[in-house]
């Protein structure tokens, strides 16, 4: 790109004026997005906002383009922008009570502002003078150490810092390189990598996230460009997807939200051409540090240029920086040592010392977790804990055993033996005794799970669960870890009238990601599932009424859909789905069409799709 420039964040809008008004910013859909129909759309916003009375607001949107016009907009206007991961219920009443309004996608019932969508001249341009970098310019929302979600402010000099901090570490390999993401800008991580860095640094930038690995490759391959991912997305690449044109253009690959694998980092270089840039920070801290392995023991990581460690008491890490609110150190719920005796060696992280934990680069707290569990009703006592990846995690089906058990639910069966699985542990109320012993421990599997749908993504939510008489106690009267994790292995005792457990009907379910009008889910359809019978017994496959089913079912939790189901249009069913296959289901709500539209697809195959048409209640008198 010949018109690549660099500005800082507080400058911008003065930089982006200053360049000529056909100067691409990036692609949405294909289409090239100006410099021009950025600046008049960050007008637009700044019109609406600066008309508005209050000083904070949540802003949600999936394009990161728009995402971008309306931060800088509401950034002139002297707007916080308070940023949710989502639109989950949990997440928007954490922020109805701090914010003055809504902005972008938000439900309707919260009535959130956007300017609308004409290509209208750019009717007044932003305020000339730079930002004040003191201006209290964001709030993100994490979860604390005492697992209530925290809001972390940030103001624009933070910010600014951490988006000098990448291009002075990372400008060079990157070039003059397009930004292609898998991640959301939602997050600290998309925001700086996906949309303030390439803004700020004349990058061309992709609006919309690329789920789909069969959409990736594509683009990877269309003309130089980084490639801004999770470990989620980059330990699945299918090896038998064309890579060869991302690995002639990519000149860098980052990963952050969640540790790499080292197996998993080198793999991807020998696919990509490129090992990724492991960034480790987290909401709190901005950017502490980054890696590149160059083998499977290279865990060592390099503190950003601006930041200082130590190690403090029991092995603490603790960092001091300009990413930080002012520069005393903080104390992190990471233990670390270091990585060598030399001053520039790095360290090494040591796991966490809190009970916040990570699964599919998901923060979750235990704690918050133990507490919905309570707050249900049906559970007098709650223990959850993280059950470590193992070879294999068979379904186990018990009747009541020794030690205070009285009933194990259907454990969910991994697919992969890499991935860390919630187990949760309680003991009923007698509300909730009264449900197990009428409706069963699936029922109550799935009143708990309800209970905590709300504040949990669907990849954190619990797969195994013990229901107990009792908490098991030492002679301190310590519930252990070990003593929980005993109780997962524990064999059920002999029963003289089993029970029959119901055969399941839905599949296992892992959230990959989540937008308001779009879902990906990875569904696995257990062995056991009862529509296998008789379909066909010798090669089992999934009846196609139960993908249509399974569609809509998933698309009435995730959305609010018109009552009645009126048709499918557009079906097509091109490859069988068997037992224990994991495939990808991907729903799409059309609003405005009232439809939804669905497709399963794995390893870059289709294995069916259609249009759900549905409608509203119609009056028959």
């Amino acid at each position: 790109m010949s018109d690549l420039f660099s500005t800082s964040l507080d400058n911008l809008a003065a930089a982006l004026a200053a360049r000529p008004a056909a100067a691409a910013v990036g692609w949405r859909a294909g289409t090239l997005v100006t410099t021009g129909e950025f600046l008049a759309r960050a007008g637009a916003w700044h019109a609406l906002l600066r008309a508005q009375a209050g000083a904070n607001f949540a802003l949600y949107l999936d394009d990161s383009i728009d995402f971008g016009a309306a931060l800088l907009g509401a950034w002139h206007a002297g707007k916080t922008i308070w940023l949710g991961a989502d639109t989950l219920d949990a997440t928007c009443a954490a922020l109805r009570g701090s914010v003055d309004g809504f902005l972008g996608q938000y439900p309707a019932a919260l009535a959130p502002l956007q300017p609308d969508q004409s290509n209208h001249a750019y009717e007044g341009a932003l305020p000339a003078g730079a930002l004040d970098v003191d201006a209290a310019a964001l709030v993100v929302f994490t979860s604390g150490s005492t697992g209530e979600p925290q809001a972390i402010p940030k103001k624009l000099s933070q910010i600014a810092s951490e988006v000098a901090t990448l291009d002075v570490l990372f400008g060079a390999t990157a070039g003059d390189a397009a930004v292609v993401a898998t991640v959301s800008h939602q997050h600290i991580y998309g925001l700086l990598f996906k949309v303030l860095w390439p803004l700020t640094t004349g990058r061309m930038v992709h609006a919309l996230s690329l789920g789909f690995h069969e959409e990736l490759a594509p683009a990877l391959a269309f003309g130089a460009c980084v490639l801004v991912a999770s470990p989620a997305h980059l330990k699945r690449l299918p090896e038998h997807l064309d890579w060869s044109g991302a690995a002639r253009n990519l000149r860098a690959v980052f990963s952050s939200g969640g540790p790499l694998a080292p197996d998993t980092a080198l793999a991807t270089g020998a696919l990509l051409g490129k090992v990724p840039v492991e960034v480790y920070g987290s909401s709190e801290t901005g950017g502490v540090a980054w890696r590149q392995r160059a083998h499977l023991d290279d865990d060592a990581w390099r503190a950003f240029p601006t930041v200082a460690w130590r190690l403090g008491e029991d092995g603490a890490l603790e960092v001091r920086s300009p990413h930080l609110p002012d520069d005393s150190w903080l104390v992190l719920a990471d233990r670390a040592a270091p990585a060598g005796d030399a001053a520039d060696a790095g360290f090494v992280l040591r796991g966490r010392s809190d009970r916040i934990v990570k699964i599919e680069e998901k923060r979750v707290s235990l704690t918050a977790m133990e507490a919905a569990l309570l707050a249900s009703g049906l559970a007098a006592e709650a223990r959850v804990i993280v059950c470590e990846p193992a070879a294999a995690t068979p379904a186990v089906h018990a009747a009541p055993a020794r030690g205070g058990v009285l009933a194990d639910a259907q454990a969910a069966v991994a697919p992969t033996g890499d991935r860390q699985r919630i187990a949760a542990f309680v003991v009923p109320t007698a509300a909730g005794a009264e449900l197990l012993a009428r409706e069963g421990k699936v029922a109550l599997n799935n009143r708990l799970r309800a209970a905590l749908a709300a504040a949990v993504a669907a990849v954190a939510l619990p797969r195994r669960w013990r229901y107990l008489d009792r908490m098991p106690v030492n002679a301190q009267g310590k519930t252990t870890l070990a003593a929980l994790e005993a109780l997962l292995d524990a064999a059920p005792a002999p029963v003289t009238a089993p029970q029959p457990v119901p055969r399941p009907v839905f599949p296992h379910v892992r959230e990959l990601e989540r937008d308001e009008h779009r879902v990906l889910l990875e569904v696995t359809a257990p062995a056991d599932l009862l529509y296998f019978d008789g379909h066909f017994d010798v090669a089992p496959i999934l009846p196609g009424v139960v993908q249509v089913e399974w569609a809509l079912h998933y698309g009435r939790q995730y959305f609010t859909l018109p009552p009645n189901f009126t048709g499918v249009n557009l079906l097509k069913f091109q490859q069988v789905v068997r037992p224990d296959m994991a495939v990808q289901l991907e729903l799409v709500h059309d609003t405005a069409k009232g439809s939804l539209n669905f497709r399963y697809v794995s390893e870059g195959s289709q294995h069916s799709s259609g249009r759900i048409m549905l409608a509203e209640e119609q009056d028959n008198a």
